[in-house]
């Protein structure tokens, strides 16, 4: 066992602390991964505020890459001094999902056996529950070998690490769940982080026509740097006929909602194109309802809405493969980076989130 710095959250809507824990050597299944940076993502806000569970305290974190340290009994996928990026779907390869080849939806995916725990104080002993199973806010940790991906160990940790959930989630959003190819048109709703990455994943594939759509004039002019080709101010005019009337009249092909909440949802499903795809890849709360749609809309309107969960990826397939266009310049995930800041300081990126003034905090470790 070691014991480390990490980034805990004890309780909902408190201060998150830097605190020492301690991380079991690792068993069977399980790999020790030194972690050299991790981004703030939403999802560890939403942690922090309550609104994933209440199995508190929670270790934060779980954008990440770094290089294994050590494996357990039986591991052969990874090896001690790999360079990883770390994931949240680890495929079990037996569930009915993984059967019927489509891993990429795996129903059982699994994170490391043993608990890390609180090292210090009258709570000591306390297990921790990584967020996503992950809780890569620390010096070390430890999780399912399944969830370290290998890549090439030339590759900006700061940069290749944000791979492990939203930008890799808003590319897939519009690669692998969108099935944007060449040709098509596409309008994001919500240009924060993920919603960028589904901008720059729908270029990557070759659309014709992008539009952003966002109430932040600072987060759409970021947006037309990443590829998209049009922009409109949601504050100012009705996005549905904004988007309309950038595509002929029509709506566009394929409308990826980045926000995750009912309004803009809606929004998204009214501006896509008849027999056009919606895709949900922003993150609602659980109270949050779909709103009034006539049943008739949706069947006449056809087409597809769809969830995206990470981007319907496979780390070992996608991984790879954007790190590669990324070697190559041809993927800038450099430019998702807005500040490297130290582990010390995450309650202010926290509060950076909030006034949407970065794409992504990335902690340096």
């Amino acid at each position: 066992m070691q014991q480390v710095k990490a980034v805990v959250a004890r309780g909902k809507g408190q201060p998150v602390e830097l605190v020492t824990i301690n991380v079991p050597n690792p068993g069977p299944g399980e790999a020790l991964v030194k972690v050299q940076a991790c981004g703030v993502c939403h999802t560890d806000l939403h942690y922090r505020e309550g609104g994933i569970n209440d199995d508190f305290p929670f270790l934060l974190g779980h954008e990440a890459a770094g290089v294994v340290e050590a494996v357990g009994p039986d591991v052969t996928t990874v090896a001690p001094g790999d360079f990883v990026i770390l994931n949240w779907r680890a495929v079990c390869g037996d569930c009915r999902a993984c059967n019927r080849g489509e891993p990429q939806y795996c129903f059982a995916t699994h994170n490391a056996t043993q608990k890390m725990t609180l090292a210090e104080g009258p709570d000591a002993g306390t297990e921790l529950s990584p967020a996503l199973g992950i809780g890569a806010f620390a010096e070390k940790t430890l999780v399912a070998a399944g969830q370290c991906t290998k890549v090439d160990p030339s590759a900006r940790p700061a940069a290749v690490g944000l791979l492990g959930c939203g930008v890799m989630a808003g590319i897939g959003a519009a690669i692998n769940t969108g099935a944007v190819t060449r040709g098509k048109s596409v309008a994001v709703i919500g240009c924060g982080g993920v919603g960028v990455a589904a901008i720059t994943g729908s270029a990557l594939a070759g659309a014709s026509t992008i539009i952003a759509v966002d109430i932040d004039a600072k987060k759409l002019e970021q947006a037309k740097k990443m590829g998209a080709t049009h922009t409109v101010d949601s504050s100012k005019v009705d996005p549905v006929a904004a988007i309309q009337e950038l595509t002929g009249g029509n709506g566009a092909d394929v409308v990826i909602e980045a926000v995750g909440r009912p309004e803009t949802w809606k929004q998204a499903f009214y501006a896509r194109d008849l027999a056009g795809t919606v895709v949900l890849v922003g993150v609602p709360t659980p109270d949050m309802k779909i709103p009034d749609i006539p049943l008739i809309d949706v069947f006449g309107r056809g087409g597809s809405l769809k969830s995206s969960w990470y981007g319907d990826c496979l780390p070992t397939r996608d991984f790879p493969m954007l790190v590669d266009l990324y070697q190559q310049g041809r993927l800038d995930l450099d430019a998702f980076v807005t500040e490297e800041i130290g582990i010390g300081d995450i309650e202010a990126a926290f509060e950076k989130m909030h006034h949407g003034d970065v794409l992504r905090s990335v902690v340096i470790l």
